[in-house]
């Protein structure tokens, strides 16, 4: 490990170009991935290089791996630049117990509903149309339309009794 730790030049060198604010965290998973690398017999340099060369090219690989990970990683491509962007929404953020609540009742309300009910009420959600939904089950879509409808009332009805 102190060889590894001694080229820690090279791996800061190659992670050059990450924020600074990550730097340390990718330096030492560079780090931890050559240490277990050689725990797992992975490093073999070649006989003809200098040790210390051939230590430092294979660090080098492995820094370079991981930056090109980190660029590519959901957390970078999806960075907020604002320092608070929360505070550029005109109404506050956060979780509102009414709707969960309300949202609870619905959701417990269809799962006490029989399945062909259920499932015309989800098909609304389909990408598709109700046209579409009806052919892939070998039904007319005038049947699929009116099974939709009675679940909607079937669903309202459960709810204002929950309700009162």
């Amino acid at each position: 490990m102190q060889a590894i730790l001694a080229e820690r030049g090279i791996i800061l060198a190659t992670l050059a170009g990450i924020p600074r604010r990550d730097r340390r965290d990718v330096e030492a998973e560079v780090l931890l991935n050559a240490w277990n690398a050689v725990r797992r017999g992975m490093y073999r340099p070649d006989p003809k290089d200098k040790p210390r060369d051939a230590l430092k090219k294979w660090l080098h690989g492995i820094a370079w791996r991981l930056a090109s990970h980190y660029v590519h990683s959901a957390y970078v491509r999806h960075a907020v630049l604002h320092p608070s962007p929360l505070g550029l929404l005109r109404e506050p953020v956060g979780i509102d117990m009414h709707a969960q609540m309300e949202a609870r009742e619905v959701l417990d309300a269809m799962a006490s509903l029989p399945g062909w009910q259920r499932e015309a009420l989800l098909s609304v959600d389909d990408p598709e149309s109700l046209v579409a939904y009806a052919k892939r089950r070998r039904m007319n879509p005038h049947t699929a339309a009116s099974r939709l409808r009675i679940a909607r009332e079937a669903l309202a009805l459960k709810l204002r009794r929950w309700r009162k």
